[in-house]
């Protein structure tokens, strides 16, 4: 399992703190309906990324449809996402917000890192915690 959240409501002021799967990097992480759209915001360092907040209800959907064990196969935007994982998901012109759900071009990618965690603090989803090739399913 990945690291329980420390801290935080999960607002701007008071972000969850998580890991990565693996354990490797640690993010805040929070929502934001102020946002046009509203958005689950990512804080990595410096960088922020955003996608669609509605990403969290969709993807559990999404595994409970599936009903078993998903790759999460998280990968910059920039590259391929491996077929049939969660971040090949998160792009699909099929998916329900007909493409990608990260909001900031060049920065749309790793979705399979960084949403996975959050779902599974807010125990929507369980998530593998090995050095690599982690997998989540539905709760």
């Amino acid at each position: 399992m990945s690291a329980n959240p420390t801290g935080g409501l999960g607002t701007r002021e008071q972000p969850w703190t998580l890991s990565t799967p693996g354990g490797r990097s640690e993010f805040q992480a929070f929502r934001d309906e102020t946002l046009d759209p509203p958005a689950l915001v990512v804080r990595v360092g410096k960088t922020e990324l955003r996608y669609h907040l509605r990403c969290l209800t969709d993807l559990h959907t999404m595994l409970k449809t599936r009903g078993d064990w998903v790759a999460l196969g998280g990968t910059d935007e920039q590259k391929t996402a491996p077929e049939r994982t969660v971040e090949a998901w998160s792009r699909a012109e099929d998916n329900p917000v007909g493409g990608w759900y990260g909001l900031k071009k060049g920065l749309r990618g790793r979705f399979g890192v960084y949403v996975p965690p959050v779902m599974e603090a807010l125990k929507l989803a369980e998530v593998e915690n090995l050095p690599r090739n982690n997998r989540m399913r539905a709760l």
